[in-house]
C-alpha cells in the first residue's frame, strides 16, 4: 500500500480524534490572520498613527500572541499524540520503522496544517473586520471600515505557521522516537499516581504552600508603601516567585490531601459521587499539578494585565477632569478673546475666577506618622492657596475661620500612596514670612488646572479672604495668579466652542518663570485632553483585551481538552457502572462535582491572584477599581463557565454511548 493512500485512510479513521487538534489549528490562524490583518487595515492605520506607540504595541502584542499560540498547538498535539500511541503501536507491529511512521504523521500533519491555514484565515478575514470597528468604536473614531485582504498579512501568517509547522514536527518525532513499543499501548491509559497516605513531610508541604500563597497577596499589599519603595523591584520578584510557587504546592499537595481527608472520614463508605469526583481528583492531582498551575497563573496575569488596562481606559473622564478641571481653563487673563467669541455665538457658560497665591510647605506635616522619616518627604515645595469666596462659587457650604484651610484637589495616585490627614498644622512660608495653618478637612474635588499643580492632583490650601490677601500683600512672586474656568451649559455647543478654543489660540500661555525665562504652556480643553487620553489608551485596552481573550480562550480550551481526555480514558468506568444499574443522573452528579472543580479551583485562585496583584498599585493606571475589575472578573468567570457546560456535555455524551 502507497504512503498516500495508507494517510487517506489513517486520517479518515481518525476523524473523531482529528477533529480537537483541526480546532486548535483554525482557532489559532484565525486569531492570528485577523490580528496581523488587522494592522495592516488602512482605516485602523490612518486612524491611530497619530499614536507614537501604536505600531510597537501593535508588533509586541503580535510576538506574544505567537507565543500563545505555539504553546496551545503544541499542547493540543501532545494531547492529540497520546490518544493515538495505541496506533503507533500497531503500525510499529505490523513491521513500519519509526522513520516511516514520523514520514505517515507528517504528511497527515502538513494536511492539516494546510486546510487549517486556508479555513482559518478565511475565518480571520471575515473577523478582522468585526475586531477593526471594535477597536474603532473604543477610540470614539466614526469610521467605514471596508474589507481589505492584505497580502503582508497573508504572507507574514504563512511564515510563522510555517515554522511552527516545524515545531510540531519535531516535537511528533521525539515523541515517537524517545518511547517504547510497549510504553505506545499504556500511554493514553497510563495510570496516575495512587495516593495511599500522607507522611507528615508532604502535609507540611501543602501547608507550606497556602503559608506562601497568603505571603505574596500580604506582600502585595505592602509593595508601594514607602518602606519598600527603594527595593520595589526585588518584591515584586519575591512577591511573584511565592504566590507561583504556593501555587503549585497547593495543586500539588494541600489539593491531594483535602482530598484524602475527605475520603478517609467517610471510613471507606464512598458514594458513586465520591467515587467520580473526589477519587480522580486525588489520583490524577500530581499529574495535573503543572499544567493546573500554568492555567492559573497564565489566567492570573492575563485577567490583571486586562483589567490595568481597563481601570486607565475607564478612568479617562476623571484623569482628564483632574488636569483640566472645567470645559476651559483660561489662566492669568489670557483668552478673553475665546470669551468674546462664546458671547458672540450666544453660546451660554458659567464662569468661576479663582485667585491664585503661592505659599512654600513641606507636605510631610500632613502625611502619617509613619511616613515622615524619609528626608525626601520632608523638602518643601510650591503649593497654591486660593481665597474662601472664591471656592464658594463651587462649593457654596464651605466655612472656615481664623488661620483654618481646606485641604482639596488631592486625589489620583498621589493622594493612594501619600494619604494626607486633618487635624494636622502646617508651616508655610511667603517670602521671609511664617504661618502656621490648621487643615480641617480634605477634599479630592478638583478645581484648579494640572498646569498650575504642576500635575493632576496636586493640593491646593482654601485660606480665609484676610488670609489671602495678606499673604499676597507680603510677596507677589507667584507664577500664577489667576485661574477662569469656563462650563458650557449646553454640551451641545462643544463642537463649536472646541473650533473657537483653538481658533483664538486661548490655549496658548506665554509665562514669565523666576528667571526671567519666557516660556509657553499649552491648555489643553477638557475634551481634547480626554480624547487624546482615548485614543492612548485605547489601543492598549483594545490589544489587552485581545490577548486577554487569547489567554483565556487557549487556557480554556487546554482545560476542555483534558477533559475530553479523561472522559475516554474513564469510558470503561462508566461502561461497569451503567452495567451494575447506575442511572445517568447518578453517574453526573460525580461528574458535576469533578468539573466545578477542575474548572471552578484555577478559575478562583487566578482571580485571587489578580485582585491582590490588581490591588496593589491599580492607583497608578486610574481612578475607578470597582467597576473595572469586576466587569473583566465577569467576562472571565462567564467564559470559564462555556468550558464549564462544554465540558459536562461531553461527558454526559461520553456516559450515553459507554452502554
Amino acid at each position: 500500500m502507497s504512503l498516500s493512500k495508507l494517510v487517506f485512510r489513517s486520517m479518515k479513521k481518525n476523524m473523531k480524534h482529528y477533529y480537537l487538534y483541526f480546532f486548535a489549528l483554525i482557532f489559532s490562524v484565525t486569531l492570528y490572520f485577523s490580528f496581523v490583518t488587522l494592522q495592516n487595515n488602512a482605516e485602523v492605520l490612518a486612524t491611530v498613527q497619530k499614536s507614537g506607540t501604536a505600531t510597537a504595541g501593535f508588533e509586541a502584542a503580535t510576538y506574544i500572541l505567537y507565543f500563545i499560540i505555539l504553546f496551545f498547538v503544541l499542547y493540543a498535539n501532545h494531547l492529540f499524540m497520546k490518544r493515538r500511541s495505541k496506533e503507533v503501536g500497531l503500525y510499529q507491529l505490523i513491521g513500519m520503522t519509526k522513520g516511516l511512521i514520523v514520514r505517515l504523521l507528517a504528511v497527515e500533519s502538513i494536511l492539516l496544517f494546510v486546510g487549517a491555514i486556508v479555513l482559518g484565515m478565511l475565518a480571520g478575514f471575515f473577523s478582522s473586520r468585526f475586531f477593526a470597528m471594535v477597536l474603532l468604536r473604543v477610540l470614539e473614531k466614526e469610521v467605514l471600515v471596508t474589507m481589505t485582504f492584505s497580502t503582508e498579512a497573508l504572507q507574514q501568517s504563512i511564515s510563522v505557521f510555517a515554522i511552527l509547522l516545524v515545531i510540531v514536527l519535531v516535537q511528533m518525532a521525539w515523541m515517537i522516537h524517545r518511547v517504547s513499543l510497549l510504553s505506545l499501548f499504556s500511554a493514553s491509559k497510563q495510570a496516575d499516581e495512587r495516593v495511599k497516605r500522607f507522611s507528615p513531610l508532604q502535609m507540611m508541604i501543602g501547608f507550606l504552600g497556602l503559608v506562601l500563597i497568603a505571603y505574596g497577596y500580604y506582600a502585595s499589599t505592602k509593595l508601594f508603601d514607602i518602606e519598600s519603595a527603594g527595593n520595589l523591584f526585588v518584591n515584586m520578584i519575591i512577591i511573584l516567585a511565592s504566590t507561583i510557587g504556593g501555587t503549585f504546592l497547593v495543586f500539588r499537595f494541600s489539593v491531594a490531601f483535602i482530598m484524602n481527608s475527605v475520603r478517609l472520614k467517610k471510613n471507606g463508605h464512598l458514594s458513586v459521587h465520591d467515587v467520580l469526583a473526589l477519587t480522580p481528583i486525588m489520583h490524577r492531582m500530581k499529574s495535573n499539578a503543572k499544567s493546573l498551575t500554568l492555567i492559573t497563573v497564565l489566567t492570573g496575569v492575563s485577567l490583571g494585565i486586562t483589567t490595568l488596562s481597563y481601570i486607565s481606559y475607564y478612568s479617562t473622564e476623571a484623569s482628564s477632569y483632574s488636569q483640566v478641571p472645567a470645559d476651559y481653563i483660561l489662566l492669568e487673563d489670557k483668552g478673553q478673546e475665546f470669551l468674546q467669541k462664546l458671547e458672540q455665538n450666544n453660546i451660554a457658560y458659567k464662569r468661576i475666577d479663582y485667585r491664585l497665591q503661592a505659599v512654600t510647605a513641606s507636605v510631610a506635616q500632613l502625611l502619617p506618622e509613619d511616613q515622615q522619616d524619609s528626608p525626601f518627604y520632608n523638602m518643601k515645595g510650591t503649593i497654591y492657596t486660593i481665597p474662601l469666596s472664591d471656592y464658594q462659587q463651587s462649593i457654596s457650604n464651605a466655612s472656615i475661620s481664623g488661620n483654618d484651610i481646606i485641604l482639596t484637589n488631592y486625589g489620583g495616585y498621589m493622594a493612594e500612596m501619600f494619604p494626607m490627614e486633618k487635624d494636622r498644622d502646617v508651616v508655610v512660608t511667603v517670602g521671609e514670612h511664617e504661618e502656621t495653618l490648621h487643615v480641617i478637612d480634605v477634599q479630592n474635588e478638583s478645581i484648579i488646572s494640572g498646569i498650575v499643580t504642576a500635575g493632576g492632583g496636586g493640593p491646593i490650601f482654601v485660606v480665609t479672604d484676610t488670609l489671602f490677601e495678606r499673604l499676597a500683600a507680603i510677596s507677589n512672586e507667584t507664577l500664577w495668579h489667576k485661574q477662569t474656568s469656563i462650563m458650557l451649559k449646553s454640551k451641545t455647543d462643544l463642537a463649536l466652542a472646541e473650533k473657537l478654543y483653538i481658533q483664538s489660540g486661548a490655549g496658548v500661555i506665554p509665562s514669565i518663570d523666576s528667571e526671567g525665562e519666557t516660556k509657553s504652556y499649552i491648555q489643553a480643553s477638557y475634551e481634547s485632553e480626554r480624547k487624546e487620553n482615548i485614543e492612548t489608551l485605547g489601543i492598549t485596552i483594545f490589544t489587552t483585551a485581545f490577548l486577554g481573550l487569547a489567554f483565556l480562550m487557549t487556557t480554556g480550551s487546554i482545560l476542555y481538552f483534558k477533559q475530553m481526555s479523561e472522559a475516554e480514558e474513564e469510558r470503561g468506568s462508566y461502561t461497569i457502572l451503567r452495567k451494575i444499574g447506575f442511572a445517568e443522573k447518578d453517574i453526573m452528579k460525580g461528574i458535576y462535582m469533578k468539573q466545578a472543580f477542575n474548572f471552578g479551583v484555577p478559575l478562583i485562585i487566578g482571580l485571587l491572584h489578580s485582585y491582590f496583584a490588581v490591588k496593589s498599585g491599580w492607583f497608578l493606571f486610574g481612578s475607578e477599581l470597582t467597576a473595572p475589575l469586576w466587569i473583566a472578573m465577569s467576562c472571565y468567570i462567564a467564559l470559564y463557565a462555556i468550558f464549564a457546560v462544554l465540558s459536562v456535555g461531553y461527558y454526559k455524551k461520553v456516559i450515553r454511548e459507554s452502554l
